[in-house]
């Protein structure tokens, strides 16, 4: 048996071979973190109480404040799946 010259990248081939993903395992936790957003909006909707915050001089309902946050990650990943699709040519 040959030892491969390199062992840190024979290494590192196999541990991006191992936790790589399938598309369909991509698709499935795209789905899965779309609705888990979902439902972290839905809590803090319910959650948070009615109330007003001050953001750059104008009044906003603070229940907004946590739904933009999560909108931006839903966004973020959704930014980040189409890559995904555009770099494994679909």
């Amino acid at each position: 048996m040959r030892w491969p010259r390199n062992l840190a990248s024979e290494a590192a081939k196999r541990r991006e071979k191992r936790l790589g993903s399938t598309e369909p395992d991509l698709e499935r936790k795209y789905g899965i973190a779309l609705a888990l957003y979902v439902a972290l909006a839905v809590l803090a909707w319910f959650t948070i109480g009615a109330g007003r915050v001050d953001v750059f001089g104008k009044q906003f309902d603070i229940r907004l404040v946590p739904i933009f946050i999560l909108a931006t990650f839903a966004f973020r990943t959704a930014i980040a799946m189409k890559a995904e699709r555009i770099r494994r040519g679909k």
